[in-house]
């Protein structure tokens, strides 16, 4: 809404402030600035002027006139000018030799078309009054010769652009503006609505309202015999443009006028046109109708029209009909005014497309009250400007509507924003917005609920503060305030006018034990290891394709193909939620290897989606004017699926990098294992690892990964077909290990080991076992028969040859003995030894290595 300064003033005695400081004002009163806007202050030395002779200079392309113009100087001046829409004897605003015009344009004298041009003959478009670029500008005739245009035409102004939010739609007008500024200021404001009708003396044209739900106020005037060919005022053009509209005709610009004056929009009808009674309903099936933008279009059954005998004429307050619109031959007119159903409208301005500024106005809220004030003032400006004749009559359907009345504690307003506002305060301020406020309510009232004459209550706020029937009072919002339906809402206005700047701004104290969980610090110090590791996170849609089930090598009853479907997905491609993380983690890597990234490492955390055995495939939709009951929330709960929480890895190319200091390592199976490692380390647990076949890894490289009997994940080498069906690079491997169930099992809190000043004692034992012997059986072997006194024990060799023999491999162990109270001799390590040996012996048939 852009407000022109000068337009303000009109209805506000306002002290000498600036537009910045009315703009710092509306701010504070929670309006909010867009820009401001200064006009014609850089303009100066622009006269008015008469134009005494005319030249019709030939030999050129297009008309050129040579004028000489009498500016109240010594002298005439002589001025080249090209336009042909004014005569001898018109005045006209010229620019003199060193004036500026709006932009910084400067004008001099100069030579052109072989004669002397001292200066320039304007248009509105080059004063900056519109884009009318067609002819010069004629001025009315006694027009002051030589006296300051900018003086004369108000030029200098400032224009407030404000941003309005759908709360505050009585802000789309200069009334509204006016009466916060007006608040802010702490001055008189005169309405412009304040306007008596005179008293009704019969219908105008016949109308009625057959749907109560899309109107309830609709007027009609007439005027007759008005001059088609009567012109806009500059005035009136000039505060159109200002605000941000371009003028057209006298009758539109007289709708538009008043629509940004008051903020009701207005619709101008050619009465030769009408047929019939105008009646207000909602649309029939097949209906359609050409609007003011030659576009024929397909109504709605919801959609709110204007009707006669012939059908439909007007799209209710959203654009008119191109039928019935004012053409440059009307001279009968029959105006309209009326109060639709805000969300009516604003259905319809979506549904078709269509945002104009009565719809931007009618689906924030109008005053109820402006139909018959806004009509009036409308045929009075035909009459005045036009020379049209006031028909006598007025035509007022209505359906009655009782006004909201909200009980609320006087406190109330106080205990929202936590500071003591008075009751004489909050009185005083609700009555500046322009609410009626009684003191008092019924006991129906402070019992909660609505009573038979239509209060909204404030009976859960009286129980809770628990308030006298002294404290209560009883607020009736003004009509041009739909927005405050609510005890919230009248507490808001308290505050804002209050000041936001006198709340006390206090930070809540921190409860003790507060922070992190342990959950959350799990998995925080989860990507931090994955991180230093050189994995590098990423972030995948939750959504996957069926496709991904077949392209994983799923089979049919893979309970990883039970997946949710998205009501309104994101993608066609990909309707499902994720069952795994893999999908996205493969086609992120794909994307990298793609951009020329060979070596690439990385990890995921994040929620996968179980569907759950029996549950309902849809959960219900429940609405939101009251809190669900614990048994609706517990229906959407046995709605949704499990969640786990997953980590991921894919690896590709070289995981040790190559370079001048020799060869790198491709990433392998065993790097995938190690990241699940890594991850269970932070969780301070033992994997225990176990040959599988589990798509989709390859069924000779794949991993069973256990914290004690619990299956936890997979890692390994993706399955041949897998890195076919993704184009993924040769040998990828990954890793998919659950969250939620290392967290289940970890220890509780961490104790501080004993530390021992006592020194270590080192032996080193090769094992000969059959090559399909886990590492990790021969691992727990060793730990179970070494002891007590065993500290560390850490593979550093794996051999397959010949020493060995075929279908054999030797296992090197560095194990670390060390005592809490004494330092070990030989025997014991060696005792402690040799018992881990045996026990591996007697578990998987291992034989020690000779050497």
């Amino acid at each position: 809404m852009k407000v022109p300064l000068s337009w303000l003033r009109e209805y506000v005695d306002l002290p000498a402030a600036t537009a910045h400081e009315v703009a710092e004002k509306l701010t504070a009163a929670g309006l909010k600035l867009e820009a401001i806007t200064s006009h014609g202050h850089d303009v100066k030395n622009v006269v008015v002027g008469e134009v005494l002779e005319i030249e019709e200079l030939t030999g050129f392309k297009k008309p050129i006139r040579h004028c000489k113009v009498e500016t109240g100087e010594a002298t005439p001046r002589e001025i080249v000018c090209g336009a042909t829409n004014f005569v001898a004897g018109d005045r006209v605003p010229v620019v003199l030799p060193g004036g500026v015009l709006p932009g910084g344009f400067e004008v001099g004298a100069r030579k052109t078309y072989g004669r002397m041009s001292e200066g320039m003959i304007c248009s509105e478009r080059e004063l900056g009054l519109g884009d009318d670029h067609g002819g010069i500008m004629v001025l009315p005739p006694g027009t002051p010769i030589g006296a300051d245009v900018v003086e004369l035409l108000g030029l200098r102004d400032e224009v407030i652009e404000l941003e309005i939010t759908p709360d505050i739609g009585y802000a789309l007008s200069i009334r509204g503006v006016a009466r916060e500024v007006a608040t802010a200021f702490g001055v008189e404001f005169r309405d412009p609505a304040a306007v008596e009708p005179p008293a009704e003396t019969g219908p105008s044209w016949p109308a009625s309202i057959a749907d109560p739900t899309a109107c309830d106020r609709f007027v009609l005037r007439e005027v007759r015999g008005f001059d088609p060919a009567a012109q806009s005022p500059l005035w009136m053009r000039v505060r159109l443009t200002r605000a941000g509209m371009r003028p057209v005709s006298l009758a539109v610009d007289i709708t538009n006028y008043l629509m940004l004056e008051l903020g009701q929009p207005l619709h101008a009808f050619d009465r030769d046109k009408l047929r019939g009674e105008i009646v207000v309903r909602r649309a029939a099936a097949g209906e359609r109708l050409e609007t003011l933008d030659h576009v024929v279009r397909e109504l709605d059954p919801d959609d709110i029209l204007i009707t006669d005998q012939s059908g439909p004429i007007s799209m209710a307050g959203t654009m008119g009909g191109l039928e019935t619109e004012i053409s440059d031959g009307s001279t009968d007119i029959v105006i309209e005014a009326a109060h639709f159903s805000a969300t009516g409208i604003s259905r319809e301005s979506r549904r078709h497309g269509l945002v104009s500024e009565a719809s931007k106005r009618f689906e924030r809220g109008v005053d109820r009250e402006l139909p018959l004030v806004a009509s009036w003032r409308a045929v009075q400006l035909l009459a005045e400007l036009g020379g049209a004749t006031i028909q006598p009559g007025v035509t007022h359907a209505e359906v009655e509507v009782s006004p909201p009345r909200i009980a609320i504690p006087s406190g109330y307003p106080g205990t929202v924003a936590g500071v003591d506002y008075s009751r004489d305060t909050v009185i005083a301020r609700l009555e500046q917005v322009g609410c009626v406020v009684t003191p008092g309510s019924d006991p129906a009232v402070r019992k909660g609920g609505v009573d038979p004459t239509g209060v909204v209550t404030g009976g859960a706020l009286a129980a809770k503060l628990a308030v006298t029937g002294d404290d209560m009072i009883t607020v009736t919002p003004p009509s041009w305030r739909p927005d405050l339906t609510d005890p919230n809402d009248l507490a808001e206005e308290v505050i804002r006018l209050e000041g936001y700047e006198s709340l006390p701004s206090v930070l809540p104290s921190a409860p003790a034990g507060a922070g992190l969980t342990e959950g959350q610090r799990l998995r925080r110090r989860i990507g931090r290891a994955l991180a230093e590791a050189g994995y590098v996170e990423v972030l995948n849609y939750p959504f996957i394709s069926p496709d991904d089930f077949d392209r994983l090598l799923l089979p049919a009853d893979d309970a990883r193909r039970h997946a949710m479907r998205l009501a309104n997905p994101l993608s066609e491609d990909e309707p499902l939620m994720r069952t795994t993380l893999l999908p996205g983690l493969l086609k992120t890597l794909v994307r990298n290897v793609g951009r020329g990234f060979s070596d690439v490492a990385l990890f995921e955390t994040g929620p996968v989606y179980r569907p759950r055995e029996g549950a309902p495939e849809v959960a219900p939709v429940l609405g939101v004017e009251r809190r669900p009951t614990a048994e609706e929330l517990a229906s959407i709960e046995a709605a949704l699926p499990d969640q786990p929480l997953r980590v991921g890895v894919v690896l590709a190319g070289e995981f040790e990098r190559s370079g001048w200091w020799g060869g790198g390592r491709a990433a392998s199976w065993a790097d995938a294992v190690q990241a699940a490692r890594a991850v269970a380390g932070e969780a301070r647990l033992e994997l225990s690892i176990s040959a599988d076949q589990h798509e989709p890894w390859h069924p000779g490289r794949c991993a069973a990964l256990y914290v004690g009997d619990t299956l936890v994940g997979h890692a390994g080498e993706l399955h041949p077909r897998v890195i076919e069906a993704y184009g993924l690079p040769k040998r990828t491997v990954a890793m998919e290990l659950e969250i939620s169930r290392l967290e289940a099992a970890m220890p509780g809190p961490v104790q501080t080991p004993a530390v021992s000043a006592y020194p270590v004692a080192t032996q080193d034992v090769a094992l000969i076992v059959p090559d399909f012997t886990p590492v990790a059986d021969v691992e727990a072997a060793l730990r179970d028969g070494a002891g007590e006194l065993l500290e560390s024990i850490r593979l550093f060799d794996v051999y397959v040859g010949e020493q060995v023999g075929e279908g054999n491999k030797s296992l090197a162990y560095t194990m670390r003995f060390r005592a809490a109270d004494r330092t070990l001799t030989v025997e014991e390590t060696t005792a402690a030894r040799d018992a881990a040996v045996a026990m591996a012996a007697d578990r998987v048939g291992a034989q020690l290595r000779s050497a």
